[in-house]
């Protein structure tokens, strides 16, 4: 379904629900003025009339976030499937290029280590994927346990240098000098999950040279504030209270 046919479904039920509810609040005047006179008639009316109409109202709303939800699902998974064609392309070029010509042997450990980048960066992909479902499905507490923030920030900005090719100047850790271990509490595979994409989404969307800061600072001695400083382009305000629901993009 494609965006045109969305607004229409949209639109299309929007109007039902308008019309459904017109139509009851119609036949609701029309009962009170037929029955003013029998009180028991009257109440029993209304009060079934006012169910019907709420019911109408909010099966309407379900529908409308229904197909909103789904539009955000096929968006999410057309991104996910862009993501994971193109290092499936980088890999398949440079095996057909192994396979068709022949590579001296430093060029041979140059496509290797390439090919190996790729495949970190579609096993990232999926894992986040997955990752994503888990987290949906879980249910309760997650574990906790007590963790460096400056050491998880500094292996996430290794892993973030080796996807994108980059040099340790396009990502710096402010300040550069390690400090005493900045311990939170918190699931580990969890946080990795979210600093990294935030810096993989700062790498992507950087309009003009690549220049990431991660800023790690303690405040009031109880609160561990983590910042990630990017030159890109920003989300419109409008969007900012959307970003957190699920598949939204």
């Amino acid at each position: 379904m494609n965006i045109t046919s969305r607004r229409g479904a949209i639109a299309f039920f929007v109007t039902l629900g308008i019309c459904l509810a017109g139509l009851t609040l119609a036949l609701n005047v029309g009962w009170i003025v037929l029955n003013w006179r029998r009180v028991s008639l009257l109440v029993v009316g209304v009060f079934f009339f006012s169910v019907l109409m709420a019911g109408v109202i909010l099966n309407t709303i379900f529908l409308v976030r229904e197909i909103r939800r789904n539009e955000r699902h096929d968006s999410f998974l057309n991104a996910v499937t862009h993501e994971l064609k193109t290092p499936l392309a980088s890999i398949r070029l440079y095996l057909e290029t192994l396979q068709r010509r022949p590579i001296d042997e430093a060029q041979r450990q140059q496509f290797y280590s390439i090919m190996l980048s790729d495949s970190d960066r579609l096993l990232a992909t999926v894992e986040q994927v997955l990752k994503a479902g888990e987290i949906g499905q879980r249910k309760g507490e997650h574990p906790r346990m007590e963790l460096d923030l400056r050491s998880l920030a500094a292996e996430c900005v290794a892993l973030a240098r080796q996807r994108h090719h980059l040099d340790d100047r396009a990502i710096r850790i402010e300040p550069a000098l390690a400090g005493p271990p900045l311990l939170v509490s918190g699931n580990s595979e969890e946080l990795h999950t979210v600093l990294l994409n935030l810096i993989d989404n700062a790498v992507k969307y950087s309009a003009t040279g690549i220049s990431i800061r991660i800023q790690i600072a303690s405040e009031k001695g109880e609160w561990a504030v983590l910042r990630v400083v990017d030159s890109g382009m920003g989300i419109p305000p409008a969007h900012l209270k959307r970003i957190f629901k699920r598949f939204y993009r």
